[in-house]
């Protein structure tokens, strides 16, 4: 996990992500990315020297009208000693079988996302951080361009002054590879995705095709990284923190 703290170490101290006192929501898809990111942010309260507290929620979709197996994720919730929370919805039967949604990945990550939130704010938790990583951020900045026609990617901290709560991505120096090598090693309990539209959305479209890129480019996706930090768009501006 070092090489893992030390990508997060230095996105929270870059973007200004943790302040003393924050209450942070780590939301918890089961996903190798929200585990690292949960393993992670437990371990650096020993020694960032920032006195936040966490609290785990895992918004349960119920796919297929069945509810997840999220009780190896409470285990580890357990030994970090971290509060787990698990919300039941019927967002798989709304997307799903009620609107049979063509493209279901948008109106899943809304209602996830406002789910998500709304529990934080429950928990009285100021802070959320959510686990997108280096290349989550290549591959939304590639979709927004090609299948758009806009230059735009989510923000590493995105204040939402509406529900008054902070979104914060820890992660997003970390490229992926760092962090399934993290998840193995670490043996943490990744819980396989039941949605009907898993191995087949945009985004995995799009990542198939970075990959071939990168094959014969080497290093393309570092550049395209680079393009978007100097670019400054959505909070992305180098801003080096001593």
């Amino acid at each position: 996990m070092q090489k893992i703290l030390g990508y997060m170490r230095k996105a929270i101290n870059e973007f200004g992500m943790l302040e003393n006192g924050d209450r942070i929501a780590v939301g918890i898809s089961g996903g190798k990315d929200s585990l690292v990111l949960l393993k992670g942010l437990a371990a650096l309260r020993s020694f960032i020297g920032i006195d936040y507290e966490l609290n785990a929620i895992t918004i349960d979709p119920y796919f297929g009208g069945k509810k997840g197996g999220y009780e190896p994720v409470r285990e580890l919730c357990r030994d970090l000693a971290v509060s787990y929370t698990v919300i039941d919805t019927r967002i798989g039967e709304i997307v799903f079988d009620a609107r049979k949604e063509p493209n279901p990945c948008s109106l899943c990550s809304r209602m996830r996302r406002g789910a998500l939130l709304n529990a934080a704010k429950e928990l009285g938790c100021n802070k959320v951080a959510l686990g997108h990583n280096f290349n989550d951020a290549v591959e939304t900045f590639v979709m927004n361009l090609t299948m758009e026609g806009r230059l735009g990617c989510f923000s590493p901290v995105c204040t939402l002054d509406n529900r008054d709560i902070t979104i914060i991505r820890p992660l997003v120096l970390a490229p992926e590879k760092d962090i399934k090598s993290a998840a193995v090693r670490n043996a943490l309990p990744v819980v396989k995705s039941q949605c009907p539209a898993d191995g087949s959305t945009a985004r995995q479209r799009i990542k198939a095709e970075l990959a071939e890129y990168e094959k014969n480019n080497r290093g393309v996706t570092v550049r395209i990284f680079g393009a978007l930090r100097r670019s400054g768009l959505d909070g992305w501006g180098i801003n080096e923190k001593p």
